[in-house]
């Protein structure tokens, strides 16, 4: 019985988690055909000229699509060994999204608008359809950016210092009588000037004023390339790693292994 209990958890999670299979591409591809109708549902609903005369219509098809997702996750969660790893993953964390929603409408009014996030499980295409060098660059680029993120840290402490002070001398040139009625809202000028915005909401009007909002705007062109060659750096030195597979761990359902890989290096689980 227990053996007959593996054989058949194994067989889901191939066709679950895995697309290596007709079986299991058949259910990837259905599953994303889902998510898009889905996620249309809830905008369309959105919209009051369709909501008012179809509205009982997108409720039937939400609970639909919010039944059929449920049991996804639950058969997500019984496919694999250790179902908490699962469940605290980032994909496992959005697949609950996936559903809370429709059920937390129940008692709060609106919040099965939030269904929108499903748009996020249409991350799962990148595995699906085996575009595995473009998984292979999210993970570079989540390795480039941890790796740079003392540097970026004190950028970003740098930056916060700078518009504080060009916001409090842009309050003392100008004063309240040219639109800078406060230091926080010149601070507020100060990023959408030195970020290149400019929403012309406040402008200066003093000959000082505006050599201090020249000098800003030229510094915001040079501040704009700082951060882009910090991370360049990182993914330089990073692109030598080793590109990852679409394998998911059969005892932990977490993806991004080697692909020589034999072992899970997040659980130690024979792949």
């Amino acid at each position: 019985m227990n053996s007959l209990w593996q054989r058949f958890r194994h067989r889901l999670h191939e066709i679950v988690f895995e697309a290596d299979t007709w079986a299991g591409r058949a259910f990837d591809i259905s599953l994303l055909f889902l998510i898009v109708l889905s996620v249309l549902a809830v905008v369309l609903e959105s919209v009051p000229s369709l909501a008012r005369p179809y509205g009982h219509f997108f409720d039937k098809i939400e609970w639909l699509f919010t039944i059929l997702f449920t049991i996804e996750y639950i058969l997500r969660i019984i496919s694999i060994r250790k179902p908490l790893r699962y469940i605290t993953s980032f994909f496992g964390l959005v697949d609950l999204l996936a559903i809370l929603p429709s059920y937390l409408g129940l008692f709060l009014f609106g919040a099965h608008e939030l269904a929108a996030v499903r748009i996020l499980r249409l991350l799962r295409i990148f595995r699906i359809l085996k575009l595995g060098e473009y998984t292979s660059a999210a993970a570079l680029l989540a390795y480039s950016l941890r790796e740079s993120r003392a540097k970026i840290t004190v950028f970003f402490v740098a930056i916060f210092t700078l518009v504080i002070t060009l916001g409090a001398m842009m309050y003392v040139v100008e004063g309240r009588s040219n639109g800078f009625e406060s230091i926080p809202l010149s601070i507020y000028w100060a990023v959408i000037t030195i970020t290149t915005v400019g929403y012309g909401d406040i402008v200066p009007s003093t000959p000082m004023g505006k050599l201090i909002a020249t000098l800003i705007m030229l510094l915001g062109y040079v501040i704009i390339a700082v951060p882009t060659g910090i991370v360049a750096v990182s993914l330089t030195a990073a692109s030598k790693k080793k590109e990852i597979s679409t394998q998911a761990c059969p005892n932990c359902g977490r993806q991004g292994h080697d692909p020589d890989a034999v072992h899970c290096k997040y659980c130690g689980a024979a792949l």
